[in-house]
């Protein structure tokens, strides 16, 4: 079966799409672009591209008119973990912060100039911090440190910042500086920094706003191109304008000092023609009720979503994913950012291929899937799920074509900078 062959008869189809992925694999890895560089990114085109380092999340994105946004830029003491650290690539030589900006200026067509930022919420591994940095100077009469978005904005220009709780850092409640090795604190100072010094612009995230992420080149050209937010401090907006508060309650009952910050994230959905994508930080959190019955967040967010084609596996599927999410969303491709051993859960992975949930056949594309996990899940069904080309770990860059009829997946080499094709694997949307 060649390329074109597969994409034939991989249209869905009603509720079912039998594709033998076998077959896919070997069609991915026979494209005529394997083992050569990536070609790039052409006007009309929607990219995301996830980027590994082995420390940290972080997607660039790059929109049908060209503008772009950062999502994520994290470094932290993923190392530090031992034999639960995966591998750090290319090498161990360069922060996380430096390698991305690197990725980023090899990718985007704007080169170092970089329209958003956005950061899901304030934890090191999608920020940096004070605590984990290539280095530190005395900026504003301050520490500064370069670590996660503030090293990457060394060599990178960003138009505009959007932010889960700027500029009072009280919603839902006062946000504590110095939680998460003071990623909270650095972002304020970097924050500052950039708009006093760079002009960078800062904007609160707008639950329920559509289009608030928009293009800015040529919006008129790709009419069929959108952004809706739909979760953010806690808070899940739905699609008939409603919004409903998760921690109000919680809040006025308990009087937290602290939240679970994952819980916290910002989520979207992308559309562009007959395509949509989901992604939502790293959301985990759950409670219990007063009858004992455990409340997950990620059900509630599950009222707020439709069928997608691609969606971000959420807080790296380290418990998370729970099937009302996962029956809402009926993804056909699941990518997951990784950055530890314990990412991508068994658990998880046997509710993203439960064909109970719904019957299309999807695949499960982590950054990377390494040996010592094969090893531990061998021989479990799921594992026939698992987009080979993860187990040795690689970046992912989701194509989508102008209208949104066709996408791919593609994994690069991680190993260096050479942008080496590894497989592609292309689809017909819904």
């Amino acid at each position: 079966m060649d390329r074109r062959e597969f994409i034939q008869t991989s249209v869905w189809t009603g509720l079912a799409c039998l594709v033998d992925f076998d077959r896919a694999f070997a069609a991915g890895q026979n494209d005529k672009s394997v083992g050569k560089p990536w070609r790039g990114w052409k006007k009309g085109q929607f990219q995301v591209h996830f980027i590994y380092t082995g420390v940290a999340e972080s997607m660039f994105y790059i929109f049908p008119d060209g503008t772009t946004m950062l999502l994520d830029c994290g470094d932290h003491n993923a190392i530090g973990r031992g034999k639960l650290a995966v591998p750090v690539l290319p090498n161990p030589d360069r922060h996380a912060g430096e390698w991305i900006a690197r990725y980023v200026q090899r990718v985007n067509p704007s080169g170092s100039d970089v329209d958003y930022m956005m950061l899901s919420h304030y934890h090191s591994d999608h920020a940096g911090c004070s605590t984990f940095y290539a280095s530190k100077d005395r900026r504003d009469e301050q520490d500064y440190f370069l670590s996660g978005f503030s090293q990457a904005a060394e060599s990178l220009n960003f138009g505009k910042a959007f932010d889960r709780s700027w500029p009072t850092y009280d919603d839902p409640i006062p946000i504590n500086d110095e939680s998460d090795g003071g990623t909270v604190g650095h972002m304020k100072r970097f924050y500052e920094y950039m708009q006093k010094h760079r002009g960078m612009q800062m904007e609160k995230f707008k639950l329920g706003a559509v289009n608030q992420i928009a293009m800015l080149k040529n919006p008129s050209e790709y009419k069929n191109f959108s952004v809706r937010n739909i979760c953010a401090n806690g808070s899940i907006a739905y699609p008939d304008g409603t919004v409903k508060d998760l921690y109000k309650d919680r809040i006025a009952k308990e009087h937290p000092k602290t939240l679970n910050e994952n819980g916290m994230s910002l989520g979207m959905i992308f559309t562009y023609g007959e395509f949509k994508f989901y992604t939502a930080g790293d959301f985990s959190d759950k409670w219990k009720l007063p009858d004992g019955a455990e409340y997950e967040i990620e059900d509630a967010i599950a009222d707020a979503c439709e069928k997608v084609n691609v969606a971000k596996i959420n807080h790296h599927g380290h418990y998370s994913m729970p099937r009302k999410l996962i029956e809402a969303l009926q993804a056909r491709v699941y990518v997951s950012c990784v950055w530890d051993q314990l990412h991508n859960v068994a658990p998880v992975m046997e509710r993203l291929a439960d064909r109970s949930i719904y019957p299309d056949d999807r695949i499960i594309c982590p950054e990377i899937f390494p040996n010592e996990r094969r090893e531990e899940d061998a021989g479990k069904i799921w594992m026939s799920d698992i987009n080979k080309d993860s187990f040795d770990g690689g970046h992912i860059i989701l194509n989508v074509e102008p209208d949104g009829k066709r996408y791919s997946i593609t994994y690069l080499t991680a190993d260096d900078e050479s942008m080496t094709v590894k497989s592609v694997i292309e689809f017909n949307s819904r």
